[in-house]
Order: C-alpha cells, then structure tokens, then sequence
C-alpha cells in the first residue's frame, strides 16, 4: 500500500506550461495512489494560452484527473491552513517567478497562500522546479529553499544544458516518490541529477 493513501495532497500548479504534459500523468499517479489531490492553479493557468495548450483545455484536464474544483484565488486558498486539510503541498512545476517568491515570502497568487498555509501547520512542501534561470539569480533563492525547515525538492538536473546553461527541471515522474519521503521528513536522494542523458 503506498504511504499517499489516504493523505490530502495540494497539487500547485505555476505557469511553465512546457512542463503541464509531463506533469498531468503524475496527477494520475498520485489519484491512482489513494490520495486527494487537491488542485490549486495560478492565475497564468486560468488565463493563457499557449502553443502547448488552451487555459480551458488544461483546466479541464486537472479537474477530470483530480474530481476537484479549481483553487485558484487567494481568498480560496487561505481556508487551507485553519482547515489543516493538506498533509503535504507540491508545486509542480515551480516556476523561477514562484520560487523567488516563496523564498521571499511572498504571497501573491493561491498557489503561494496555499504553501504559505501548509508552512503554518509545519507540514511538507514539495517543490518541482522548472526555470530557465535556475544556475542564475535563481540560484540563491533554489539555496534558501533547500536550507530551510520542511522544504522538499523533486531530484532536479539541466535539461539542455548546450542551449540554456542556467536552466533546471525537476523529474517530474518522481513526483510521487519525493512525496512519500517528504510526509517521513526525508529528502528524495539523490537530488542532483542529469536530467537527460545525451
């Protein structure tokens, strides 16, 4: 049986919307699994289009996976934390712009008032990088996040590093594992990957 059944997991979704399709199985994964996801979208997810999906197509997605409304404004994400309903917080994928916020406390969308609820409660967040700047001024905000208390990160490595040097993305089919290890308050080993071989 895995360590996820039963458990209520918020699934934060930020705008690297080149890493929504490898993403969207392991929603399935964590359902499969026999827990709640709880999907909780930024504001790029409810109102852009891109080559690689409409908003209203990757909306409808999350919700047939997950059987879940859409938390998508502050004001809904703030129940989070007295409701103690999630036993863990993944953001996948996270952005450069949302982890320099959550490394700055900044709370400016649902999917940062809904870590900044589970820090509250000192349970897990999980963090999937995904940026174009992860070896660049990211890189100090990557650091504070990994020397901070219950902060968990998918194994992440360079995903083309001939063309974008700086670029980082985690592993998103070890989304589920990182979890498991993060709600016993371990860190998925090894962290530093190569993302892809060449």
């Amino acid at each position: 049986m895995s360590k996820l059944q039963g458990k209520t997991i918020g699934f934060g979704l930020s705008g690297s919307h080149c890493t929504f399709e490898e993403t969207m199985p392991q929603i399935k994964r964590l359902v499969d699994a026999g827990a709640r996801v709880v999907p909780i979208v930024s504001n790029t997810i409810m109102t852009t289009d891109t080559r690689f999906g409409t908003s209203q197509s990757w909306q409808q997605q999350i919700k047939e996976l997950t059987g879940e409304e859409l938390i998508s404004t502050i004001p809904q994400a703030e129940p989070l934390g007295p409701s103690k309903l999630l036993d863990v917080m993944l953001i996948a994928p996270c952005t450069g712009s949302t982890t320099s916020r959550l490394a700055n406390a900044i709370t400016d969308s649902a999917v940062l008032m809904a870590a900044k609820a589970t820090m509250r409660n000192l349970r897990p967040i999980v963090i999937a990088i995904s940026t174009n700047d992860g070896l660049g001024l990211n890189a100090a905000n990557i650091a504070k996040l990994l020397a901070a208390k219950n902060m968990y990160f998918v194994p992440f490595g360079q995903d083309a590093p001939d063309k974008k040097p700086n670029s980082l993305v985690a592993r998103m089919d070890l989304l589920l594992e990182t979890c498991e290890e993060a709600l016993e308050g371990r860190q998925l080993q090894p962290l530093l990957i190569e993302r892809f071989n060449y």
